[in-house]
């Protein structure tokens, strides 16, 4: 069996489409399954993962956002398309780009900064991530020339880029740690980021900021008499949970043999069965306590952090530039942002808190609200206890750019039109 082989039924379970993967066992199967599933933005809040000698079989129940059975045939059709890849496309329509990537200390108004040089240097930013952790800061930005529409291939203004990058991250006091390089090399960008966070120790360093969200629980114990090492994570729930987990697992050269994911309300239970890549479990203290460290790392990285605001309008030049300076100068601090354009549009995420990562003042939320537009920039998730204040709010205000986001549909359907899989998403 070659090729994996993969079904995919709505009729077993209730609540959720069941995907069942059987294929060849090999080191990192079983994240190139969960990467497909995660970058089309769907749930999966069951999975049961088992090997026999070299054969795998993974069982997940997934659901769209919305906790929705998947009744779209071409989402469906993509799905078996993909994971019945022995070796899935990993660039995400990212080819023609340059890849800038940035590590360093995180500060209020350092995002504003990087766009802005990006901008000064003619560098147009058609993707990009950026995560924040225990006052540490990465990003993959994707962009080209503003000019020929190309990629950066000119050594000399790559030069450029990274040593203008490299001043604004080094700041006044990050000399050692700033970190900036330039590729043309397609990687996947979420797993490229806990790569680089990890590379970047943000697992060691305490932040003695706040932190909303509850730590995980991560423990570590062998299973002596068969010879595996077992770990336990118990913590919220959220989308694309069990991809940086088992992104962290398969990157720190550990092979998942058995698992059991379930999700109950808010949370999740992961339990995974593992050996180092040479068959052997954990053995030493030191490791032990350094992959619970990285596996609380890898979920509170993307654990949201603050009010998430969605900005939806036309694309143009300097817009980031713009967008981040009016953050700065109210006051604000992106945690996180996902930077995307399609058609002219730009959709771009930010999670902003204030400058100690408290909850933002509300006033300086409505006062950038104002300065770039009642309709382009809404406000989409507020901690729990400012949520009813935060639907009353948008009762009132209907704009242009929020009827634009609504009437772009499904997210499932978004990443197969930036693949290049459908033709439209309406």
């Amino acid at each position: 069996m070659s090729t994996p082989r993969v079904g995919i039924d709505n009729t077993v379970c209730r609540t959720a489409t069941v995907v069942k993967v059987d294929s060849a066992r090999r080191h990192g199967t079983l994240l190139d399954a969960v990467q497909i599933l995660t970058d089309l933005n769907l749930s999966i809040k069951k999975a049961y993962i088992s090997s026999d000698g070299q054969w795998f079989m993974d069982v997940f129940h997934v659901t769209d956002l919305n906790g929705n059975k998947l009744t779209d045939e071409s989402v469906i059709s993509y799905i078996e398309q993909s994971l019945e890849t022995t070796y899935p496309d990993k660039s995400l329509g990212f080819n023609g780009l340059t890849a800038l990537e940035l590590t360093g200390t995180d500060r209020v108004g350092l995002l504003s900064e990087v766009f802005a040089v990006l901008a000064e240097l003619q560098c147009n930013v058609v993707d990009a991530k950026v995560w924040t952790h225990n006052g540490r800061i990465a990003s993959l930005i994707y962009v080209k020339d503003c000019n020929s529409g190309s990629p950066i291939e000119d050594s000399r203004q790559i030069d450029r880029i990274e040593a203008r990058l490299r001043n604004v991250l080094r700041g006044d006091n990050d000399i050692r740690s700033a970190r900036t390089s330039v590729s043309m090399a397609v990687t996947h960008t979420e797993r490229r980021l806990h790569q680089m966070m990890s590379a970047d120790c943000d697992y060691e360093q305490k932040s003695d900021l706040q932190c909303w969200t509850d730590s995980p629980v991560v423990n570590v114990q062998n299973w002596t008499e068969r010879g595996y090492s077992v770990v336990n994570v118990q913590c919220e729930d959220r989308p694309k949970l069990l991809f940086d987990v088992v992104c962290t697992l398969t990157d720190m050269e550990y092979v998942v043999f058995h698992a059991s994911i379930n999700t109950t309300g808010d949370k999740a239970y992961l339990e995974f069965y593992i050996r180092h890549t040479d068959g052997t479990p954990i053995s030493l203290e030191p490791e032990r306590h350094r992959l619970i460290q990285c596996l609380q790392a890898a979920i509170e990285r993307r654990a949201s952090e603050g009010i998430r605001l969605e900005l939806c309008t036309s694309d143009r030049q300097g817009l980031l530039t713009d967008v981040t300076r009016t953050f700065r100068e109210n006051g604000l601090n992106v945690t996180r942002a996902e930077i995307s354009t399609a058609m002219g549009v730009a959709m771009n995420v930010f999670h902003v808190t204030d400058a100690t990562r408290n909850l933002a003042d509300p006033k300086s939320i409505e006062s950038v609200r104002q300065k770039i537009g009642l309709g382009n920039l809404k406000v989409k998730e507020l901690p729990f206890r400012h949520s009813q204040m935060a639907e009353r709010q948008d009762e009132h205000e209907i704009g242009v750019g929020g009827a634009v986001l609504l009437s772009l549909g499904s997210l499932v359907r978004k990443n197969l039109y930036n693949l290049g899989l459908i033709k439209s998403y309406s």
